[in-house]
């Protein structure tokens, strides 16, 4: 009898430990929207082919922002509404000044005064070289966060922290974050080659976002003189979200090439580094887990084993 509560009891903890290891494998992973490393053709639609083109010498994506040029990049994603995660690395050539350039995630319209758009922008004009976080809502409310620490010209909701400004020829990893439980939106920039956070912040959207399908760069609705310009580089673009089941993970392969001066020749491949640490793991879905089916098998043997002892 005493043998018999001894196998009792270890069957229920073992159905139920065996049941823990998919629910805490879900943490943290994610589902990949889109993704490119631009090793090949992205095949981005753009009406300006001589300012935003594939450069395949390099494997990186070229950009020559100028404004109330109306010129634009973009790729049409698979995606409507819910919590996203757009990120990129970002090397500036060159940053004229007065010069803009955003890069962004809106619908067909693409335009900075228009919603829905979250752009992660960069400027060159009164402050110097600072970063910006732009949205416009659904509702079209705009709201705007800078790295400048301005809260006596700005209130209490502005930037608090020290002023922190991005530089040309260095390479950065740039992540946008949308969390729709929450309704909060956050930049971060981060040193590819330091793996240091320059700036993060986050803004309340007041308002759950949707309707968003275009990755995009460009100036439409950016006005101010012509012939000034922002130029450089993006790479290892991805949008993801966070899984929403149990799923069977891959890891997503990243470059490993060094970063090169900027007068690389033609045949050198890569410009930015990859970030510090890896993608995490992109999740795909999966039939029902045997570990599932062996926890259910042990729960149904406690139970016979129960109901036997019982008679």
């Amino acid at each position: 009898m005493h043998l018999k509560k001894i196998l009792f009891v270890t069957l229920i903890l073992a159905g139920f430990l065996l049941m823990v290891p998919p629910i805490m494998a879900q943490s943290g992973e994610r589902t990949v929207v889109y993704q490119t490393s631009f090793d090949s053709d992205p095949k981005w639609t753009t009406n300006s082919p001589s300012n935003y083109y594939w450069d395949p010498s390099l494997a990186v994506y070229h950009f020559s922002v100028e404004k109330s040029s109306g010129a634009y990049s973009y790729k049409v994603v698979d995606f409507e509404s819910g919590p996203f995660m757009l990120e990129y690395d970002l090397l500036f050539t060159k940053f004229d000044k007065e010069a803009y350039f955003g890069l962004g995630f809106s619908n067909s319209e693409m335009d900075i005064g228009k919603g829905p758009n979250v752009v992660t922008q960069y400027t060159n004009a009164k402050y110097g070289q600072i970063m910006w976080l732009h949205l416009i809502t659904n509702g079209n409310k705009a709201m705007d966060i800078n790295s400048v620490h301005l809260p006596s010209e700005l209130g209490p909701d502005a930037y608090a922290g020290p002023t922190v400004r991005f530089e040309v020829n260095k390479t950065y990893h740039v992540v946008m974050n949308y969390d729709d439980g929450s309704k909060t939106l956050e930049m971060r920039v981060i040193e590819k080659m330091s793996g240091k956070v320059i700036w993060n912040y986050y803004m309340n959207t007041w308002e759950n976002l949707h309707s968003l399908n275009r990755i995009y760069m460009g100036a439409v609705g950016v006005y101010g003189r012509m012939n000034i310009y922002s130029q450089g580089y993006i790479d290892n673009l991805r949008l993801s979200t966070p899984s929403a089941s149990p799923s069977v993970t891959t890891t997503v392969p990243v470059s490993t090439a060094p970063t090169y001066p900027i007068n690389t020749s033609k045949t050198t491949r890569k410009v930015a580094v990859t970030v510090p640490t890896s993608y995490p793991p992109v999740s795909q879905n999966s039939p029902v887990s045997v570990i599932h089916v062996i926890g259910a098998l042990g729960i149904v043997g406690v139970t016979y084993l129960h109901k036997r002892n019982g008679k």
